[in-house]
Formats: structure tokens, C-alpha cells, sequence
């Protein structure tokens, strides 16, 4: 793995502990069923289902990602308007493999992710399915050519999510935006949609349950979330940037950031002081070439002791 692949000092020993009410154990299973059915209809019905015109094509998936969503219990409260169609690149902060499904739920979209999710059981060839553009985290000589897939489908007008931090926090703290994919919406002159996701407990505080970080099995994710009762997931569609507002995918990124940092208002771990990001391998490209995005260093211990979960 390479060094200079972004990380998190979240764990699941520090950040996905139990402290809500919890369902019984049939109930957790009947849960389970109940999303890999949805899954495996998913798997199914993706082929007929891009033969449909885009809006109806877009409600359909806006089902499906709701209910899978809630069918591990989770309610979903949406916060903002999606706004006009057309091409865009939506960015969140990235807590969970749950987070795909919740903006897909609000804001149907391609997905830029992590290529070992290619060997996923099941959801591999669900994620294949749905157009998910692919990304292979540990090669930064392949940024370029990722830069240019995501800006080819802005140009074609589809709506492009990727998670900038590019590894999962537990969301009570945030990492650093990484730059590159946002050279691809300047690129294509499209907007950008900053979307906040935050899984919260009836008592408004951080839901531990969700998160999937550092080495935390997906099995093990899966069972954590199925058991756990009264939690909230809240998607926030905040102001969009339009093009030429920044001209620098370093701005970009940073005016994203601020967003979505401002709206969660993250509280840092504690014992665990704040990030600051240290200079990247590529920080010396020019302006028009992707810059650290997925490769950057916001933590002093090596990647393999930290978290590196992430779809993108």
C-alpha cells in the first residue's frame, strides 16, 4: 500500500461502540434478508433499467436506495433541494459504505470508488452495474486517467459523487478535502454539490453504529448496523458552487470543504488532536493535472496502521 494514501484515526475500537438501544436478534436478521433481497433485485433490474428515459430511471433508483437504506432501520431526513438537472459533481464527507446508498436515495448519481470494491461480493457487481466509475487508490500515475473518465461523464451530463477526504471518519471529525477530483469540475465547467451526511441517535448525538473505518470487517459493519434502533441519517443539499466561482482546484476544494464543515460542525475526538495536511506528492504539478487528491498524507502514521476504508 502506498504511503501516500489518505488516512483517518478513526477505529472501530474508538468510534463504532455501542451506545443506543439495540433490536432483537431475529429482527437483525430479518433485516439482513431484507437488504440483500434488495440487493440482489437491484443486481437484476439494473440491466432493463437503462433502457428507461432519466427521470423515471432516477426515481427508481431513488426507491431502491430509500429502502435499502431503511430497511437496515434507518430513517432518512433530507434537508435542501436537489436543484436543476444536468451534469455535476457532488461532493460529502464519507463516513460509511452506507453513504452511497443515502445520496442515492436524494441525488441519483454515478459513483466514483475505490477498484477493490470490484471484488465485492454481490455489491461488486451492483456497483459495476450502476455505472461506478473506478479508481486504483494505490497508483497516483492512474489520477490523470481518473480525472479525465469523471470529467467525460460531466460533459455528458450525468452527476459525478466522489468523497474528496478519500478514506471514512466516523463523523465526529473530518479529513482534508484531496484536490484532484475537482480539476475535473473546472474541467467540465460544472458545479459542485457539497452534501453533509451525518447518522444520528433520538438524542440528536453521533451514531457510532454506521461508521466504517480503520480495519473494520463488512460483516461486521453489517451486523452492527442491523442490530442497532433509532438512528437518523440526514442528508444536507447545501448552496451549490457554480462554475468559474473558483479557478483553482485548491479554492475548490477548500470552499467545499468549509461548507460542509460548517454545516456539521465536527467535534474532534478525544485524545485525537487536529490534522493538519503535510505536503503532498504532487503538490508541485501544475494547475490543469490532478493534483494529491487520493494520495496525501493527513496523518503521521503509515497508512496501514490507519483507517483506509472507503468506497472512493
Amino acid at each position: 500500500m502506498s504511503v501516500w494514501l489518505p488516512t483517518s484515526p478513526c477505529t472501530p475500537e474508538a468510534c463504532t461502540g455501542h451506545e443506543g438501544r439495540t433490536t432483537s436478534i431475529p429482527h437483525a436478521v430479518l433485516r439482513l434478508t431484507a437488504a440483500i433481497a434488495l440487493i440482489l433485485i437491484g443486481i437484476l433490474g439494473a440491466p432493463p433499467l437503462r433502457i428507461l428515459p432519466a427521470r423515471p430511471r432516477q426515481a427508481v433508483v431513488r426507491a431502491w436506495s430509500a429502502a435499502l437504506v431503511r430497511a437496515f432501520g434507518i430513517r432518512i431526513a433530507v434537508h435542501g433541494s436537489p436543484g436543476p438537472g444536468g451534469g455535476r459533481l457532488v461532493v460529502a464527507n464519507h463516513i460509511s459504505w452506507l453513504d452511497i446508498p443515502l445520496v442515492a436515495a436524494v441525488l441519483p448519481c454515478r459513483m466514483l470508488a475505490k477498484s477493490d470494491i470490484r471484488a465485492w461480493p454481490v455489491l461488486g457487481r451492483l456497483a459495476g452495474r450502476a455505472g461506478t466509475l473506478f479508481i486504483e487508490r494505490d497508483r497516483i500515475r492512474a489520477l490523470p486517467a481518473t480525472v479525465a473518465s469523471v470529467t467525460e461523464a460531466l460533459l455528458a451530463g450525468d452527476r459525478v459523487t466522489v468523497f474528496p477526504e478519500g478514506s471514512t471518519w466516523c463523523g465526529r471529525a473530518q479529513g482534508t478535502f484531496r484536490r484532484a477530483a475537482f480539476q475535473s469540475a473546472l474541467d467540465a465547467r460544472v458545479l459542485v454539490q457539497p452534501i453533509r451526511l451525518a447518522y444520528l441517535r433520538c438524542d440528536g448525538e453521533t451514531a457510532g453504529e454506521p461508521a466504517f473505518v480503520g480495519d473494520d470487517p463488512l460483516t461486521a459493519s453489517l451486523w452492527r448496523i442491523a442490530r442497532a434502533r433509532g438512528i437518523r441519517a440526514e442528508v444536507t443539499l447545501l448552496p451549490r458552487i457554480p462554475p468559474g466561482r473558483s479557478t483553482d482546484r485548491r479554492d475548490l476544494a477548500a470552499a467545499a470543504q468549509t461548507a460542509i464543515a460548517t454545516a456539521s460542525h465536527p467535534v474532534p475526538l478525544p485524545g485525537i488532536p487536529a490534522q493538519p495536511a503535510k505536503p503532498s506528492a504532487t503538490d508541485k504539478d501544475s494547475a490543469k493535472r490532478p493534483a494529491a487528491s487520493v494520495h496525501h498524507w493527513v496523518n503521521s502514521s503509515p497508512a496501514a496502521a490507519s483507517s483506509f476504508r472507503t468506497p472512493s
